[in-house]
């Protein structure tokens, strides 16, 4: 569900996920939530600041490594 809310531009770029609002919603654990997250960081959806939280990615999935385009 999150995934397709990230992918459909309903949460738009630097859109704060909130674990806490994730686990109301859904009605599921944090560890739940942290899970979730984590596949989506894998993915290249979120990126997470410690401290701050997980944010949707700027620019679209980020693959990892360099990329030479915004250098």
């Amino acid at each position: 569900m999150v995934r397709s809310r990230i992918t459909s531009g309903e949460y738009p770029p630097r859109h704060l996920i909130s674990e806490v609002k994730l686990e109301q919603e859904f009605g599921v654990a944090r560890v739940t939530v942290r899970k979730a997250t984590a596949a989506l960081r894998e993915e290249g959806l979120i990126v997470t600041t410690p401290g701050m939280g997980s944010f949707v990615t700027p620019d679209g999935p980020f693959t990892g490594g360099r990329n030479p385009e915004k250098e």
